[in-house]
């Protein structure tokens, strides 16, 4: 019996698969009815199974009995009886729990709608492909109370990053920038006042994510570093799977995104006879000065007409990238590796950016409870750079020449002031000067965590970053400097390293007590030290031919420096929830620095905040109008220390005396000395309309700075003029708005990203002092107790007086005087924008996609310091004029502002503190137009590839502006290197200062 029963068994085992079914159908995504490819379909109770394909279908066989189970992240699993039917179509709803976007914190991760701090996030693929060379330039725009500013179009120059405001006066307002856990150098390492950009490294094509904590809650977790905002850079990682490969290739070309128009040779001959004939001059007087200036060539027939400003912008700069990427694993071991070059032409003559790169993040589970990782990153760059915008071989100084004058001598030569050029010709400095900049940089981060209990992580972590920066200059002996060198060529190499280790040990505990309490905490220690020294040498009497200190008969200078900081800290965080919807977040940390006198060597940085999650309460959950609704409060306490290593310290120099080295004593010690501080308070309401169809945020902020370190005066007899103190204060509030909208979904999808910041700047102390005036010879900009940092303080221009064509200012009583008086000067504008923002447009429909950008600020004023010689109608000098300079006053009765032509510059008005030369820096641009293509999955899977993408990008397309002058986006680089108070100050400054590029590129992306 026992035996017919088994076989009958065996029997129905055989027959049962005849009794399965065929089963297909589509599964598409209840988010907008598109198919969904790889959801997972399995029998449930077996291992059988199948996913869908591209277009969303599927087929497999099952028992009508069976149980379908349909699973996909980020929606909810679904499960479905066979029954009698061979066709199951299904849509699955989205699961608005997975679907929250998971923010990077430091030390860990949130989710958002649990956050009680301000964080923004910019996805990396909206910095991928952009054709900039840094992160920070695909930035701008994208993100509420972030201001990002380029000083120049120069490639590889720094750029101003401010978040919520300038917090100092003297110390650095850059934020702090952390990539896969490392803390970075970013510090100006330039051997000259044009400042290199150390971000420039980093390939923006390798970013995940990029966090920017904003307010005192998020901040507070980096202490005496915080005040500045902290930027978290999340690079890409390697999931299990298929090993996927990715190949990207784009090119382009650059050009001005805007030219100046000057006085072409007829016009220039008519406005300089007019101006020495206005001054009494004669007929003979002026065929003299043509005769000089045009170098021997037949000006009275126009014979030389030279575009001076075309000869340093070439047309169509050249702009290439290649990038590489694969990554993948299995469960035990992900990897992500990639490569990059990059090589960009500037607009400006001779200027070029190249960058070669690589990276590989590795991480492996060792077991259950031991997982370990690296992420390593190796970036070599090139740059060739040109001078900084105060200087004879700026080649953008080149417009100062006139137009009757020859560039170029008979032989192709360049014509310089010893054969009657009025000014150093830039294209001397091109043709026979070098300034090359090598970069190589280190970063690496790695890991080790250990799990004894599911909600306890203990991790570890060492990094490093090594920047070794070389310099090299050379300029032969027909250049400025050869000249200045007794007509021999001089050369310089300067050698820079810049090193960073950073140690930290934290644990975090998360558990879920009695059903509605979780708590999150994170505590830990971190240890940075770090150190940067270099050696510079300078040689002159070189041949022309060897252009390496080697061959220079007399070294002139040599020196070597070494400066280094230690950062010892403790911190801790908790965060709070009770019953998914009342939240409460405290942060502490302790840092101590070598930077701060021996009194104040540690300080501590606390922040409170609070969140209430109103759309899960009762009277509101399921609201179909209110899909998400949370109020936010923080308040806390950051630092800045970015002062430089021995400000606290009695400091001695040396000084050679006779043929012996020497030391004086060069700086007061102030033990007393410690961090700037700025208190923050942050309200917000985050908000969800529709099904999220509407989301966004709203957020009022107040960061209060104190204690900034400034320069008191002492007694003269103290041998000192000024010592270091902590005084001054520094406020900035505002309202920041980010709204996201989803316009349409289906087949055509379009979606909108808007933010605006409203941001008020105020200096509130100086510690008894009432201004603070770096002194510029033709700058005006100020610290004054009540106004914004960086003010334009002088006398307001009134016009011209129509009677005689004399320029005129205002008194204070609003009558117009021709004298110019520092008694006239008053508030004049600020360099600080009133609002910025951004507006990004998503549209898809099938395989094509377009996104669009716009950025703008509103609000700041510029100042055109070189309008003062290329603006004066001939009274500062022989400067080609802007055409703007033929609406000159002529006649009596005339209306115009601009004052009568001058030789002896008799009335003309060209003193720079006033606001003659100040104008409205505001702008909207169209940043970013990028037009794709998706290849069909069909096609591309007839050559074995995953996907294919072509597009086209468009940067800096359109400017809208009333600013005078190339590019309202801008500020002098020789003025605003380096952290001192004249730098933070002077902002805002246009003195042949290089536009930003226009560049158009195409590319290609292929995965397989």
């Amino acid at each position: 019996m026992k035996k017919v029963l088994l076989l009958l068994s065996l029997s129905l085992i055989a027959v049962f698969p005849l009794l399965a079914q065929t089963i297909s159908g589509t599964v598409l995504s209840g988010e907008d009815n598109s198919p969904l490819p790889g959801v997972t379909i399995q029998v449930k109770g077996t291992s059988s199974g199948t996913l869908t394909d591209f277009d969303g279908k599927y087929q497999l066989k099952a028992g009508s009995d069976a149980v379908l189970v349909f699973s996909f992240v980020g929606f909810i699993t679904q499960e479905v009886p066979v029954g009698s039917q061979s066709t199951i179509d299904l849509t699955l709803k989205p699961d608005f729990k997975q679907l929250q976007e998971v923010v990077v914190v430091g030390y860990g991760t949130q989710i958002r709608s649990e956050m009680t701090a301000n964080i923004a996030t910019v996805s990396g693929k909206d910095l991928q492909n952009i054709p900039v060379p840094t992160m920070e330039g695909a930035m701008q725009g994208r993100s509420a109370g972030v201001f990002i500013e380029s000083s120049s179009g120069k490639v590889g120059q720094g750029m101003k990053v401010r978040v919520r405001g300038a917090a100092s006066l003297s110390a650095s307002n850059q934020p702090l920038y952390v990539i896969d856990g490392v803390i970075m150098n970013t510090a100006d390492l330039s051997s000259n006042s044009g400042a290199t950009n150390p971000m420039a490294d980093i390939n923006p094509n390798d970013i995940e994510s990029v966090e920017i904590l904003k307010d005192a809650a998020s901040a507070s977790i980096y202490g005496a570093r915080g005040s500045n905002g902290v930027v978290i850079i999340t690079t890409k990682k390697g999931k299990a799977g298929d090993t996927k490969f990715n190949v990207g290739y784009q090119v382009g070309i650059s050009n001005p995104t805007r030219k100046r128009t000057f006085l072409n040779a007829s016009q220039y001959m008519e406005l300089y006879k007019e101006a020495m004939l206005n001054d009494g001059y004669t007929q003979a007087d002026f065929e003299g000065e043509m005769d000089f200036l045009s170098l021997g060539t037949d000006w009275k027939n126009k014979a030389v007409d030279t575009d001076w400003q075309s000869l340093v912008f070439p047309k169509n700069q050249g702009f290439q990238q290649l990038d590489f990427s694969m990554s993948g694993g299995n469960e035990k071991t992900r990897f992500y590796v990639s490569t990059n070059y990059t090589d960009q032409k500037g607009i400006l003559i001779k200027n070029a950016f190249q960058r070669i790169s690589g990276r590989v993040n590795l991480d492996h589970t060792i077991n259950d409870k031991w997982k370990i990782g690296t992420s390593v990153m190796y970036s070599k760059s090139f740059n060739n750079r040109a001078a900084s915008d105060n200087s004879f071989a700026n080649p953008l100084q080149i417009v100062a020449l006139p137009p009757i004058s020859p560039a170029r001598k008979a032989d192709g030569t360049s014509y310089d002031t010893p054969d009657g050029l009025i000014y150093y010709n830039p294209l001397v400095e091109v043709e026979n000067a070098h300034f090359f900049t090598n970069v190589n940089r280190v970063i690496n981060n790695s890991y080790l965590t250990f799990n004894p209990i599911k909600e306890l992580m203990i991790r570890g972590e060492f990094g490093m970053d090594v920047l070794s920066q070389n310099e090299d200059r050379f300029a032969a002996s027909n250049t400025e400097s050869g000249r200045g060198a007794r007509g021999t060529a001089t050369g310089q190499n300067r050698n820079t390293v810049a090193t960073s280790y950073i140690s930290k040990l934290f644990a975090n505990y998360n558990k879920t007590f009695a059903e509605f309490h979780n708590v999150d905490i994170t505590v830990g220690t971190e240890y940075q030290f770090g150190k940067t020294e270099y050696t510079d040498v300078q040689g002159q009497a070189m041949p022309d031919a060897i252009q390496k200190l080697v061959a220079a008969g007399q070294i002139t200078s040599g020196t070597s420096f070494l400066t280094q900081y230690a950062f010892l800290s403790y911190f801790g965080r908790v965060n709070y929830k009770f019953n998914g919807k009342y939240l409460l977040g405290v942060t502490v940390r302790t840092d101590g620095s070598s930077r701060f006198g021996a009194d104040n060597r540690f300080g501590t940085f606390p922040s409170a905040s609070a969140g209430w999650v109103i759309s899960e309460e009762d009277f509101l959950r399921g609201n179909k109008t209110f899909s998400f609704l949370k109020l936010r409060a923080s308040y806390g306490l950051t630092g800045n220390s970015e002062i430089g290593n021995f400000a606290s310290s009695g400091l001695f120099s040396s000084a050679a005396y006779g043929l012996l080295g020497g030391l004086y004593k060069s700086q007061l010690a102030n033990p007393a000395l410690t961090w700037e501080k700025a208190t923050q308070i942050d309200l917000g309401i985050d908000f969800g309309f529709l099904d999220n169809r509407i989301s966004g945020e709203i957020d009022y902020f107040s960061k209060e700075s104190t204690g900034l370190l400034l320069g008191v005066p002492v007694p003269g007899t103290s041998g000192f003029r000024s010592t270091t103190q902590n005084l001054g204060g520094l406020k900035n509030q505002g309202v920041e708005v980010v709204i996201n909208t989803n316009n349409l979904v289906g087949e055509f999808k379009w979606n909108t990203s808007f933010n605006i910041t409203f941001i008020k700047n105020e200096v509130t102390s100086l510690g008894g002092q009432t201004t603070i005036d770096p002194g510029g010879a033709r700058t005006m900009n100020v610290a004054r107790v009540g106004y914004p940092i960086g003010t334009f303080w002088g006398a307001p221009y009134a016009g011209v007086n129509p009677a005689n064509g004399n320029a005129q200012w205002f008194n204070a009583d609003g009558t117009k005087t021709e004298t110019f008086s520092a008694n006239l000067y008053t508030n004049l504008g600020s360099p600080n924008p009133d609002f910025y923002g951004g507006l990004t447009n998503n549209f898809s429909y099938k395989g094509f996609d377009l996104s669009i950008l716009l950025q703008g600020v509103s609000g700041n004023k510029v100042h055109a310091v070189g309008d003062q010689f290329m603006f004066t109608q001939f009274g500062n000098g022989a400067d080609n004029q802007v055409a703007e300079a033929m609406n000159r006053w002529q006649k009596a009765g005339d209306i115009t502002d601009v004052p009568r032509a001058t030789y002896d510059g008799v009335g003309g008005g060209f003193n720079t503190r006033s606001s003659r030369y100040l104008y409205d820096g505001s702008y909207l641009r169209v940043k970013t137009v990028t037009l794709g293509y998706n290849v069909p999955l069909d096609f591309a899977k007839k050559y074995k590839l995953n996907s294919m993408r072509v597009y086209l990008t468009a940067q800096n397309l359109f400017t809208f502006t009333a600013y005078k002058g190339w590019d309202p986006e801008v500020s002098a680089d020789y003025l605003t290197s380096g952290g001192t108070t004249a730098a933070n100050l002077t902002q805002g400054v246009d003195f042949y200062s290089v536009p930003q590029a226009q560049t158009f590129t195409g590319g290609i992306n292929i995965g397989f």
